[in-house]
């Protein structure tokens, strides 16, 4: 599946009102909530107390006594799950803060790179760490050259023979990967074309990884490929199919196998063209909670691709009906922040779609809580016990009858601290009514104007939340472009970047090349109305059209562009913003380098890039 796509599209502000509950916190991660029913991740207690003592589950039991200056909740109503486990997310800025304010505690990332992944890892247990779900990942994938997860420009990686399947899982738990996840797929189910590793390649990085007692997982887009996966020895697929039927002997070969299965029903809808991110973003339970960034991505789904095979989210519901007919293991799990999905809200639609396909809401539960905690061998989560995490979600109503029931939350404790879900909203709310009015905040760290000089070796940024590839794969193209920073910058400095990649010839406008996001979020406008022009050096020695493409709020989902050209020289480069159509930057989302008008390869080299 896609993952950290560039959203192209405007912010959509949304408002709703929600339930107020009183925060209930104690500084040493203690609560009583008492008269509450409980689903423990594998049962229902129809009526019982759970007293939590320095972030751990002390007792259940229907008669508790508070003791001195722990806080009570009144439970009466509603009941007490463990903390949610999306068993299949993408994840970098503000994910895990949007997961834990709508209940997912846990996240199983399936590609990130190492340095983040690194730096997700440390936040739980700590101070900044209390209002984001713990996480863990399976880091670099394990892809072929040109395969899926090449294309967005990260420079990782990639493996093409058996022989060196060893060597390449060996390096990625020295980078710290939880878990080896492989990509057997094409694309051909999508109606695209990827390199992929062949079958003997696939079964070795399998038995490699289980030399090293680590679980692989693997990424397949049809019935055959998962049916290779199965059969080399996977522990489990992270994805299901919407090509084919399954046919009468697949759940079977998963079941002999004692694989599992993550079917990402969430994503599978939107590549089917479904319309459930829509519902999502607008459920009054969930849209207070809901990032404008994250609401346009809802509201989008998979391009559709002039002779792609046909696509039925019905295959998918009867290979899930099969898989629990076979006692399959399903975990639940989003696949987000793709078109259609988004964190934390994504996890709500997934129960909903697992009950569709069959599942019983209990068994559904089980699929976010219990089932990916042992399966993954959390052995601290994913039930209500004692002894384990006071990772917990209070919702009003009973989800073992009505799965809907999740999204009316009351509370999400994460190791007994109550996660302040009030002041989330009401970020979200000021942040929405901003975009209504137009009105956009300045970005931290922007005074100077200075983006990038690239000269510490990384393509970090002064302000904003960085660089992305951005390409017409969005729009249905095939360009493709990677970066990645270079010696020799301009004006003798340390470093430049390098933004390499085909721009192709199937659209009328197509694009490759690199965004710059201005703000802390992919695509989140910020005013930058004080600066008047911007400025930056370029190089590029094929002598080809380059252009800056602006993305302004006030302009919707179209850029306005600015032409220039580059030469085997370095060259200063000065755009005033007023030739973007006349804007004055108050709306600013992000600001791309891009090859555009003649096809073909390219190599283009920007540095000192700043807005004055």
């Amino acid at each position: 599946m896609r993952t950290m796509l560039f959203v192209l599209v405007s912010v959509v502000a949304t408002t709703a009102t929600a339930q107020e509950t009183p925060q209930q916190n104690a500084v040493d991660g203690s609560v009583l909530i008492r008269n509450v029913r409980v689903f423990d991740g594998e049962r229902v207690i129809p009526k019982t107390s759970v007293l939590v003592t320095n972030g751990k589950i002390a007792r259940v039991s229907p008669t508790i006594s508070a003791p001195a200056s722990t806080p009570v909740v009144d439970g009466t109503g509603k009941t007490l799950l463990p903390g949610l486990i999306d068993s299949h997310t993408h994840t970098w800025g503000t994910a895990l803060r949007d997961d834990a304010a709508l209940g997912v505690t846990t996240v199983l990332d399936m590609f990130t790179d190492p340095s983040t992944a690194a730096s997700f890892r440390k936040l739980d247990g700590t101070a900044e760490g209390r209002e984001t779900a713990d996480f863990r990942s399976a880091g670099v994938l394990v892809t072929a050259p040109k395969g899926h997860g090449t294309e967005y420009g990260m420079a990782i990686p990639t493996i093409t023979s058996p022989g060196e399947a060893q060597a390449f899982v060996d390096a990625r738990i020295a980078e710290g990967s939880d878990y080896i996840k492989i990509v057997y797929d094409d694309g051909h189910a999508y109606g695209i074309k990827f390199a992929t590793i062949d079958k003997p390649t696939m079964k070795a990085v399998v038995d490699a990884a289980h030399a090293r007692k680590k679980m692989a997982v693997v990424h397949i887009g049809d019935l055959a490929a998962a049916r290779d996966a199965i059969q080399g020895g996977a522990n489990g697929l992270v994805h299901l199919f919407v090509d084919s039927m399954p046919d009468a002997g697949f759940a079977k070969l998963v079941a002999g196998r004692k694989a599992f299965v993550i079917p990402t029903l969430s994503v599978l809808e939107s590549i089917s063209w479904g319309d459930g991110g829509k519902l999502i973003a607008k459920d009054p339970k969930l849209a207070p909670y809901i990032p404008a960034a994250n609401v346009q991505t809802l509201q989008q789904t998979f391009p559709k691709r002039t002779g792609s095979p046909p696509r039925e989210l019905g295959f998918a519901f009867e290979t899930v009906r099969q898989l629990r007919a076979a006692g399959v293991p399903i975990l639940a799990g989003t696949d987000a922040p793709n078109p259609g999905t988004a964190h934390g809200a994504s996890m709500h639609r997934e129960l909903e779609l697992l009950v569709k396909a069959g599942l019983t809401p209990i068994e559904a539960l089980r699929a976010a809580t219990s089932v990916p905690a042992r399966t993954f061998l959390l052995e601290d989560r994913g039930r209500i016990a004692p002894g384990l995490r006071a990772d917990l979600v209070l919702v009003n109503g009973d989800p073992t009858n009505d799965i809907l029931a999740t999204r009316d939350i009351a509370a999400v404790w994460k190791r007994g601290m109550e996660i302040h879900r009030d002041a989330y909203r009401d970020e979200m709310a000021k942040a929405a009514a901003l975009a209504a009015s137009g009105t956009f905040p300045v970005p931290p760290g922007s005074e100077s104007g200075d983006v990038s000089d690239f000269d510490a070796g990384q393509p970090t940024v002064k302000f904003g939340s960085g660089w992305f590839v951005t390409t017409d794969q969005l729009a249905g193209g095939k360009s493709v472009a990677a970066i990645k920073v270079v010696s020799s910058g301009a004006n003798n400095t340390p470093g430049a970047l390098e933004i390499a990649g085909t721009l192709d010839a199937g659209l009328p406008f197509g694009w490759s090349g690199v965004m710059f996001a201005a703000g802390q979020t992919a695509m989140a406008p910020v005013n930058l109305s004080s600066k008047k022009e911007l400025r930056f050096y370029a190089r590029a020695e094929e002598g080809r059209p380059y252009a800056v493409m602006m993305f302004l709020r006030s302009k919707g989902q179209m850029p306005v562009i600015q032409r220039f050209t580059a030469s085997g020289e370095w060259k200063e480069v000065v755009m005033p913003i007023a030739s973007f159509a006349g804007t004055d930057a108050h709306d600013l989302m992000g600001i791309a380098f891009v090859a555009s008008g003649t096809p073909g390869s390219f190599r283009l080299l920007i540095d000192d890039v700043r807005l004055r």
